[in-house]
């Protein structure tokens, strides 16, 4: 081989080598840069509901219109005296119109039934006090005993909810990172590493349900977030 030849061999063997050094370099290089650990982070917090809509809703018949109105008003006296005794106004009682059905119309035999009209009537309270509305469905069987046949409306049932929540996410927000945070941390301290910047971060749904079905006015408020940490040694 001629030393040319010799030469040229020997400067194409060291260009490969140092061609591979810096390849590993750079790879090491990326792949410590690209080492990152996703994690979640959980915040939960116990609130008591600031708006109860409770709709009352019962039934009464009679064999003519007039006496059909007499009873639903004498009702709706009873219902509205139950509430103020509860301590409600009136601007939380609200009245919706009432259904009233021909039940002779409506007969498949066209046989006239004893009294004639039945009408549905639902007075719905709103209001804020929560404590005043469990006390006072607790004794809304009082109204059986003044005339008052209530009939539940599977359609239109009670509800407690809670509209703060604009007042606490700030808060919750911060508390589901710092929770995410210490999951990183210790993942980063069983693995040798430690936690660096965020990488990505994505911010859940907040779901707000009953803590329990015997307490509808204690709502469980909860978000989860979704971060990606970069690791470094």
């Amino acid at each position: 081989m001629k030393d040319n030849d010799w030469v040229s061999a020997a400067l194409l063997a060291i260009g490969l080598i140092l061609g591979s050094v810096f390849i590993a370099n750079a790879i090491t290089d990326f792949r410590s840069g690209d080492r990152h650990v996703q994690v979640k982070g959980l915040a939960e917090r116990e609130v008591q509901a600031n708006l109860a809509i409770w709709p009352i809703t019962y039934t009464v018949s009679a064999s003519e219109l007039d006496a059909l109105r007499s009873r639903m008003e004498r009702a709706d006296e009873a219902v509205i005296a139950f509430l103020k005794l509860n301590g409600f106004s009136d601007d939380e009682i609200k009245r919706t119109p009432p259904r009233v059905n021909d039940r002779w119309l409506n007969s498949y035999d066209n046989q006239r039934p004893a009294e004639r009209y039945t009408t549905e009537r639902t007075l719905t309270l709103r209001t804020n006090r929560i404590i005043a509305t469990r006390q006072a469905m607790d004794q809304s069987a009082e109204l059986l005993s003044q005339g008052v046949p209530l009939s539940p409306n599977w359609g239109s049932t009670s509800q407690f909810l809670f509209t703060d929540l604009e007042q606490i996410k700030p808060e919750m927000i911060a508390e589901a990172t710092a929770d995410a945070r210490r999951a990183a941390s210790q993942f980063a301290e069983d693995s040798g590493s430690t936690v660096g910047a965020i990488r990505s971060a994505r911010q859940g749904f907040f779901t707000i349900n009953e803590r329990d079905p015997t307490s509808p006015e204690i709502k469980l408020v909860r978000v989860v977030t979704t971060i990606e940490y970069f690791l470094t040694d």
